[in-house]
């Protein structure tokens, strides 16, 4: 199983010495995400820095660029890495992308699903030099002069990850993407009764063959060293699965945990902005359906007999920690496999 490291840095001019510590540890790949910074500068940085880790966007957000922007990117990313880029997509919610963003939402599954294509299509134009024709509901790519073409990239394709938690948006991973981001906002229940039935489903529309396909796993995690470094880590994870749950949006993972009954109140607190009061919603039991709790040792072990059997790299996704924990998880993984 691969091991992705989080990105933590707080300006993207050190993201190189943080990924070059990373390869060096150990991990398979290091991953931005659509957070205070942007997530492919940080990964431009890191592959100067680097010659192993993969880069991977975990997630950028697709409905916030074009398909042109994003195939320029990941073939700049791909060159740039010597052929390490995974450019992982999401959708994001339609309150961001129309209000964050100020771009159009509709269709969300439908529309990831043509934005792939189209950004293959664009780069289909630039390693044959066939005109580009790519027409479609949302986006329409027609023209490509010699001035805009790079040409063919001497490090092929770079791969296409879709994150997705409904159905429909999982099928669209499964049909047209190289792999699938599980969501942190999961039980392991739900990505085994929910999920991985909707990616055999685009598997079958795709004619995808599962061993060409790679299932990534964000998985939050509330470790420490001692009981009390956990204790801070699981509040801040309690934050985050509050923010998730209060999202209509991934009322499904609710349901999947019979805690549907909680979101009006944590969908009415974020209205008003009280997200201390929001984690107060988080119990015990929920905070260890969705989130990994306990010592390096015994995350290690609740992954692996959790979601071990089902998925192909894991992403952490942490609170309280440092790269020490990052890397004391990562070792216990590789004991206990």
């Amino acid at each position: 199983m691969k091991v992705d490291g989080l990105m933590l840095v707080a300006n993207p001019a050190e993201a190189g010495q943080f990924a070059s510590t990373l390869e060096k540890e150990g991990f398979s790949g290091v991953y931005t995400f659509e957070g205070q910074h942007d997530p492919f500068l940080p990964l431009a940085m890191a592959s100067q820095t680097t010659s192993e880790l993969e880069l991977i966007t975990g997630i950028a957000v697709a409905f916030g660029r074009s398909p042109l922007t994003l195939a320029h990117l990941g073939y700049d990313l791909q060159l740039m890495s010597g052929g390490r880029f995974i450019m992982g997509l999401g959708s994001q919610i339609k309150a961001h992308i129309e209000r964050r963003y100020s771009m159009p939402w509709s269709k969300p599954a439908a529309r990831m699903r043509e934005q792939v294509l189209a950004i293959r299509a664009i780069w289909e134009s630039w390693e044959t030099g066939e005109r580009l024709n790519f027409q479609g509901e949302f986006y329409n790519h027609t023209l490509m002069i010699p001035t805009f073409n790079p040409g063919p990239n001497p490090q092929g394709l770079a791969k296409i990850f879709v994150a997705g938690i409904g159905p429909l948006m999982t099928e669209v991973a499964g049909e047209v993407g190289d792999g699938y981001f599980v969501h942190p906002f999961h039980t392991a229940k739900f990505l085994e009764e929910v999920s991985l039935p909707a990616l055999q489903r685009g598997f079958a529309k795709g004619a995808t063959r599962r061993e060409e396909f790679e299932i990534s796993c964000q998985i939050v995690l509330a470790t420490g060293f001692n009981d009390e470094e956990i204790k801070q880590a699981s509040a801040g994870a309690r934050n985050q699965i509050a923010f998730y749950a209060s999202t209509p949006a991934y009322k499904s993972v609710l349901e999947s945990a019979d805690r549907v009954d909680i979101q009006p109140e944590l969908h009415r607190l974020s209205k008003q902005g009280d997200w201390a009061a929001m984690a107060e919603h988080i119990d015990d039991v929920l905070l260890n359906q969705v989130a990994v709790v306990g010592t390096p040792e015994q995350v290690a072990e609740k992954i692996l007999s959790t979601r071990g059997a089902l998925i192909d790299r894991i992403s952490p996704v942490a609170y309280g920690t440092d790269t020490k924990l990052f890397v004391a998880v990562l070792e216990a993984l590789k004991r206990q496999q």
